[in-house]
């Protein structure tokens, strides 16, 4: 094998696969970076270790087909640090020799025939712009839970209804849910999949505006085996619980789905709230910022709702105290409500995030003057004790669905002993 690649693209390429190598390998065989060479395909990188599997093509001058299978993070190492020339690839014997202007490697090759052939994509469920799912698994994600000890809640469910994609995560004392419109690969398709919410930020941050993003899955192979780029079929050590493909240009990454059925989300949400206020978004998310410095990790943001304002404070007890008053239109009985600041902090955040991608009803300069302000969070609960509700004020979700703002985000308060 030998080819000559631009250094740019060859690391950006090797950069996007070696995220998806696995930190503790079962086998050393897996912590490879695998490169196929091909005078029509030009270069193919890929990776695979029986979970998750990414690939990418790009354009190079190949002089000798071929492949080799190199240590994945140790080649992202090397090509980070190469200048702004040309790299050269070349094979001899089992060794894969590296050149880039005066920069010599030689990397000592793994066995190809012991490495797995990277899975076949599933059935396609749909197609979706790539900037559209970016920002709405940007907004979501961050509600799934870190706890492996409970896979459901480490997961976002992908819920389809016809032309409406759903994203939805929780922790148990948060969740965060979006709609998006997407093209599905049949009418009226009904399905639901568990994607690893680890995998969903990593595709998330490869993806493009105007680039659509093809999004399949279905069961796995329930035998087990799997061929080998030399034909062999060792068998794959995980069960198969289904795999789930995200393809777009170049780029296509796979994942197992988590098994197990995603909690009834949409009944989490409730019909109406006792008080509801409008607060602007940007000074009202740096206010929540700068107070909670001096919050600890237990300790609450408190908001407290007046006469056209917002008090938002924070203290540590012996240590320091904080306040800041920001615009609010309000209504409602209960005026007080208490909140972990970060769990606050994702919300305004995610809710922000909704007009990235949010399409215009109307030409510019032809705005409905009674439309709320599009610099407004609307926050909306009844109790200081019951979930509140986190939205963008001109979010008006995509309308014929019938299930509100687009993005919305519930967060279960912190609750505030009383001062003796």
């Amino acid at each position: 094998m030998r080819f000559r690649v631009g250094r740019e693209v060859f690391g950006e390429a090797v950069a996007w696969v070696a995220r998806a190598l696995p930190s503790r390998p079962v086998v050393p065989v897996l912590s490879g970076l695998l490169l196929q060479a091909d005078e029509e395909d030009g270069l193919t990188l890929s990776c695979f270790d029986y979970e998750i599997s990414a690939r990418v093509r790009i354009a190079a001058d190949v002089k000798e087909p071929g492949s080799a299978l190199v240590p994945g993070r140790l080649l992202a190492d090397i090509t980070r640090s190469l200048p702004a020339v040309d790299v050269e690839v070349a094979t001899e014997a089992d060794l894969v020799g590296l050149t880039c202007g005066s920069a010599e490697f030689g990397l000592v090759s793994l066995p190809v025939t012991e490495y797995p052939a990277l899975p076949d994509p599933p059935p396609t469920a749909g197609t979706v712009d790539g900037g559209v799912l970016a920002v709405a698994a940007a907004q979501v994600v961050p509600a799934a839970s870190r706890d492996d000890t409970l896979p459901m809640l480490t997961a976002v469910c992908l819920d389809i209804d016809g032309e409406t994609l759903t994203l939805a995560a929780t922790d148990r004392y948060r969740m965060a849910v979006r709609d998006v419109r997407w093209d599905p690969a049949a009418p009226g398709l009904r399905a639901t999949a568990m994607v690893p919410a680890r995998t969903l930020a990593d595709v998330a941050k490869t993806m493009a505006a105007g680039v659509a993003v093809t999004v399949a899955f279905g069961a796995g192979d329930q035998d087990g085996g799997q061929e080998t780029a030399a034909g062999r079929a060792p068998r794959d050590p995980r069960p198969a619980d289904g795999v789930i493909s995200f393809e777009g240009g170049d780029r296509r990454l796979t994942a197992r789905l988590i098994g197990g059925e995603f909690i009834k989300y949409r009944s989490r949400f409730p019909a109406e709230f006792g008080s509801r206020a409008l607060v602007p978004a940007g000074p009202f998310t740096e206010a929540v910022r700068r107070v909670s410095l001096v919050a600890e990790r237990a300790t609450p943001v408190r908001l407290t709702f007046g006469a056209g304002n917002v008090v938002i404070e924070a203290q540590t007890d012996g240590r320091a105290r904080a306040t800041e008053t920001v615009p609010a239109d309000f209504e409602g009985g209960e005026r007080t409500i208490s909140f972990s600041p970060h769990y606050l902090l994702d919300g305004l955040s995610a809710a922000a995030a909704a007009v990235t991608a949010r399409p215009s009803a109307t030409p510019r300069g032809e705005e409905d003057a009674s439309a709320a302000d599009p610099g407004q969070i609307r926050l909306e609960f009844t109790t200081a004790a019951k979930p509140a509700l986190i939205t963008w004020a001109g979010d008006e979700g995509l309308g014929s669905s019938g299930q509100g703002p687009a993005f919305r985000y519930l967060v279960v308060p912190l609750r505030v002993p009383a001062a003796a």
